[in-house]
């Protein structure tokens, strides 16, 4: 190609590829081209440096994938060997140290060289109750985030079904607990029913003109209430024959499966009959009554006290005559 040949740095690269059979042409050296095995015809579009190296292009290979495979980050862990030379880091006593029972054998972890353990000695304090429900724990500046965003309606109860289709709840537990932390930042007043509510929580809602109500849950039942086959109420199941009838019509109307449950330990009772934590089950209190099940308030006796004899009286009816 004249153009090309015009440039003088790429005198010796043309020359090269006239020697491999490979020659660039245009349309005015059409017949010339023709009588090469390898010729390359650049397009008309193409700079003649952007020509040149598509022809470079020709004839080469590419790296076969097989030259390429390896493990993934992780997946193969190289073996430590031992005892190979001090460079290593593992040289000589092989990481074990001088002498000693922890060069020559195993030690367990626990072992304090034959003393009386410090748990033997000490003992232990307090303990770990596994059978504890496992809240899911919100702060009010985190709700109000939520709210500022337009994830929760604060002019509609807020449930833990909103709480949860928002992802202000991500793995459901069993249950959903209001804390106090960043109470300043909630400015307008929300109706909430959670399973749960500190005390500077309830007072900073409340003081906002908000209103919260503590409802008994379990992870079964909120995940009901999600999917739409639990009936998300606050009002527990009244007891008695007399109420039979009428759940059982009311149970054969409505669309949904189940109902949620009452709590049946004394523990959660006791919790939600408390007007402290503004349980749902406050209102079954009576004027002056414990929310205790085992504790009765001290009230004042029916009846009249016998008065107690003198010690006349007694020595007069203890007389035989």
């Amino acid at each position: 190609m004249r153009d090309l040949q015009e440039v003088p740095i790429l005198t010796a690269v043309l020359q090269n590829l006239e020697l491999r059979g490979i020659q660039l042409s245009d349309d005015d050296d059409d017949e010339a081209a023709g009588s090469r095995t390898h010729t390359y015809d650049a397009p008309e579009n193409l700079t003649p440096s952007a020509s040149l190296f598509a022809s470079l292009s020709i004839g080469t290979r590419h790296a076969s994938i097989l030259a390429n495979l390896s493990d993934n980050k992780g997946a193969y862990n190289k073996r430590i060997r031992v005892g190979r030379g001090a460079s290593s880091g593992k040289g000589k006593t092989s990481g074990r140290g001088h002498k000693g029972q922890g060069q020559h054998g195993k030690v367990k972890p626990w072992f304090q060289g034959g003393q009386t353990p410090l748990v033997v000695q000490r003992g232990t304090k307090g303990f770990e109750n596994r059978r504890a429900p496992v809240m899911s724990k919100i702060n009010l500046d985190k709700l109000q985030q939520w709210i500022d965003a337009g994830r929760i309606d604060p002019t509609k109860r807020i449930t833990v079904k909103e709480l949860v289709e928002s992802n202000l709840v991500g793995t459901i537990k069993d249950g959903v607990k209001i804390l106090g932390g960043g109470k300043e930042a909630l400015r307008q007043p929300i109706d909430i029913l959670v399973s749960r509510a500190s005390a500077s929580a309830i007072q900073a809602i409340e003081s906002t003109g908000g209103k919260v109500l503590a409802r008994y849950y379990t992870k079964t039942a909120i995940r009901g209430i999600v999917k739409g086959t639990t009936e998300n109420s606050d009002k527990p199941l009244p007891q008695g024959k007399e109420h039979v009838e009428s759940i059982l019509a009311a149970a054969r109307t409505t669309r949904f499966l189940r109902r949620l449950p009452d709590p049946t330990s004394r523990r959660e009772i006791e919790y939600y009959r408390d007007p402290a934590h503004r349980g749902y089950l406050s209102h079954l209190l009576k004027p002056g009554e414990s929310p205790s099940l085992y504790f009765k308030v001290p009230t004042e006796k029916v009846g009249t006290f016998k008065k107690e004899k003198t010690k006349k009286e007694v020595k007069a009816t203890a007389a035989l005559w």
